[in-house]
């Protein structure tokens, strides 16, 4: 079954480059904490890999739900060109990622050992430059349709950067109150003596440098 021959670790799909309040800049996979008040997107209306699951047919929402498709693009690139001509001929739902700054250089190269593009992943197999041949069998062997079965009310996810700069959250703003009150955890309103508190640092998860490859 084309099931046996990926492997179901997750993967790493959107980096953020979080600035702190201090300056330091740092790259995760996840999220600063939202601040109170911000809307989140439902998680059930987007696949793994960032692609819409909304009205899709059931065999190809299960396939896409277990090897999501990533395409990894940039400016004037021939190939990329071609391999995103070849995933929208066929009709598999994917996200694109663009690679066009020094940021999104450093995220692809820690992600894929290298810099070179087109670079898609399919589920956890990675592959590297455009080949019809090589991508269509991967393509088979996850599972998806030979032909187009996207219904006509599709609309692919926009296209976004590989790195999104985010700044680190207001360990302060929920409050109000000033660091070393919010630091001391003394209610607004009580007199004390205070010394000047350094924000901490917010804690981030480290990016998938090596996902699982699959052996055919």
């Amino acid at each position: 079954m084309a099931s046996s021959f990926f492997a179901t670790v997750a993967q790493a799909q959107q980096v953020y480059r979080i600035v702190g309040a201090d300056g330091k800049v740092t790259f995760s996979d996840q999220p600063p904490a939202l601040a109170s008040g911000a809307k989140v997107s439902s998680a059930s209306a987007t696949l793994a890999g960032g692609t819409a699951a909304a009205g899709l047919p059931f065999e190809l929402r299960q396939v896409a739900g277990k090897y999501p498709v990533t395409l990894y693009t940039g400016d004037n690139c021939g190939p990329c060109n071609s391999g995103r001509s070849l995933l929208t001929s066929r009709g598999i739902p994917f996200a694109e990622k663009t690679v066009t700054t020094a940021d999104d250089s450093q995220a692809l190269q820690r992600m894929s050992g290298e810099t070179s593009l087109p670079f898609v992943t399919i589920g956890s197999q990675q592959l590297k430059g455009f080949s019809d041949a090589e991508w269509t069998q991967y393509l088979n062997a996850a599972g998806y349709p030979a032909t187009s079965a996207l219904p006509a009310s599709y609309r692919a996810p926009a296209v976004a950067p590989l790195v999104s700069v985010a700044a680190a959250p207001d360990p302060t703003a929920a409050t109000g109150a000033s660091p070393a009150t919010a630091a001391s955890g003394v209610m607004a309103g009580t007199t004390v003596t205070t010394r000047s508190v350094r924000p901490a640092r917010p804690a981030v998860k480290p990016i998938n440098s090596n996902p699982a490859g699959i052996q055919f």
